[in-house]
């Protein structure tokens, strides 16, 4: 017998590998878990390996990767991979991934769940073709080295030698959890967890923050660690799922429950949702406080009330509402002059309602601003009032907010201009309060 060669039991002669091909082996098998090397498929993979038996080393190899695949989906959530996957049968433990769950599938749910990326999942697949070539088709040509140092590689960077990723929260107790406490409010941790969701839990969970915030059976442990959380949950959904929970608000519009509606709209407006809200919805919420605003003029703590309630949705006012809005607000702000045996001071307005006001005037538009022009024009309440000193003095402040975010049209920032100089004020008045012409008498 040569030097390298091994006589098998049929007589037949194997070469053995040469000591530069046993040290590339060696390199690559290097590259796996530690915990991975006492697995009973590589063990037989370096049995036959020495003797160039290739086919069977790739059916091995490929066979640790499986049984790495199903630890890991097991430790990240066998849950999820149900939910994602819809097997025939559910998958409860290891084996039932060798009775009801093809090797395509098991690779396709790992990709799904995060097990694997998506550079991972297509190389494992391509592992898995070489695996059915050489190792179930005996009949096909002889692998080489090479192609199997690619397999081993592959498998090795994105299977053998990755750690298994975190576990996945599971809903039903992340929620008891948060019914407590002891739930821990660390928005770095909150963050982590909910980012490393797959996308068919966030909604899923993104579901249940609404169904349980708008249930009138909460507590206010539950609630107050919702109103904590859900914010940082929006911020990682999807836009189809934002909507989706924008639909379901326009259906409790539509139910006409109040108190669900109230609480529907303190979730919405937490998480910053309302451009999910149908403009429909948003008319049926917005219209009613505007009417109240307008009858409340000059009624202070009523003012303040509803602009309280107006001012969270006041970035997304439906055109067909804006008029009514922009003016009420206006006159709100403005107030009037009067005098008092309490007081000190002849400007009377709500204290409670003038900063949420300026804030809403921060998000004017251009339609919203060019109605700003036209209501001091053309509304006979508003010019009677601004006559007063202190009433223009209020109605300054509004429009110098609208020229420092300079959003309108070159003309009604131009006529704002001449508003907030008070060098011009005589040119201001001539403006709206035009002088009548002199007619000649007939002769």
């Amino acid at each position: 017998m040569k030097k390298g060669e091994l006589v098998t039991t049929d007589n037949t002669r194997k070469k053995l590998l040469t000591s530069e091909e046993s040290s590339l082996l060696s390199k690559e098998f290097a590259n796996v878990r530690e915990e991975v090397k006492d697995c009973p498929y590589l063990k037989e993979a370096l049995k036959v390996l020495p003797v160039k038996g290739y086919r069977s080393a790739i059916g091995a190899y490929w066979n640790a990767v499986v049984d790495d695949l199903r630890q890991k989906i097991l430790h990240r959530s066998i849950d999820l991979f149900n939910k994602e996957m819809t097997p025939k049968k559910k998958i409860e433990k290891y084996e039932d991934f060798q009775d009801h769950v093809t090797e395509h599938d098991l690779i396709e749910g790992a990709y799904k769940i995060g097990v694997l990326g998506w550079e991972g999942r297509k190389l494992m697949h391509q592992a898995r073709e070489t695996r059915n070539m050489f190792y179930g088709h005996p009949k096909t040509s002889d692998p080489n080295l090479i192609k199997v140092l690619n397999l081993i590689s592959d498998c090795n960077k994105y299977v053998l030698s990755e750690d298994f990723p975190p576990s996945i929260i599971d809903i039903s107790t992340y929620l008891f959890q948060m019914d407590s406490s002891s739930y821990n409010r660390n928005e770095i941790a909150i963050e982590q967890a909910f980012s490393d969701l797959p996308s068919i839990y966030k909604t899923e969970l993104s579901n249940r923050f609404f169904t349980t915030y708008v249930g009138a059976k909460i507590s206010s442990e539950l609630r107050g660690n919702i109103e904590f959380c859900a914010p940082t949950l929006w911020y990682t959904i999807t836009k189809e799922d934002k909507k989706q929970i924008g639909k379901r608000f326009d259906k409790l519009i539509i139910d006409g429950d109040k108190d669900k509606i109230n609480r529907g709209l303190a979730y919405i407006n937490l998480v910053q949702g309302l451009m999910y809200v149908s403009v429909a919805s948003r008319k049926m919420l917005i219209n009613p406080i505007v009417k109240n605003l307008h009858a409340a003029l000059d009624n202070w703590p009523e003012e303040e009330k509803y602009i309280k309630e107006l001012e969270p949705l006041s970035k997304f006012i439906p055109n067909s509402s804006l008029s009514m809005y922009v003016k009420a607000i206006i006159k709100t702000f403005v107030g009037c002059k009067g005098t008092s045996m309490r007081f000190a001071r002849t400007d009377f307005y709500s204290d409670g309602a003038a900063p949420y006001i300026k804030k809403m005037f921060h998000h004017f538009d251009i339609k919203a601003t060019e109605i700003f022009v036209d209501t001091i024009q053309n509304d006979p309440q508003l010019k009677r009032r601004i006559k007063e000193a202190g009433q223009l003095r209020r109605l300054r402040i509004l429009g110098n907010i609208l020229l420092e975010n300079n959003i309108g049209s070159e003309k009604a920032l131009a006529f704002i201009e001449l508003l907030c100089d008070e060098h011009r004020e005589i040119k201001f008045y001539d403006r709206i309060f035009p002088k009548k012409k002199k007619t000649e008498p007939d002769t």
